[in-house]
């Protein structure tokens, strides 16, 4: 099986609370193995829209990456995740 990716744009609308969907995520991410590539970062939009930061995940393989999304221990931080930012969230599997 290959590698997954979560690749996620995100626009986020209150600076200071963000920190706390990060907390809160941190189980799902330590649980699932999540391995971080991108974590925000300078970028340069070449074509089409951007948001103001950019992220990518690894996961062992897409079960595990779906799981993770999926989880209880996620379902909690996403919920403060969709209070202070708006995103864009794909899965996609590795070359």
């Amino acid at each position: 099986m290959s590698k997954a990716y979560w690749i996620v744009r995100v626009s986020v609308r209150d600076e200071e609370r963000y920190p706390d969907y990060l907390a809160a995520a941190r189980p799902a991410f330590e649980k699932f193995g999540a391995k971080f590539i991108v974590r925000g970062g300078a970028f340069e939009t070449m074509e089409g829209s951007a948001r103001d930061r950019n992220v990518v995940v690894e996961f062992a393989d897409r079960d595990t990456a779906t799981a993770c999304y999926r989880s209880a221990e996620y379902d909690a931080a996403k919920a403060i995740r969709q209070k202070y930012a708006e995103a864009d969230f794909i899965i996609v599997d590795g070359a």
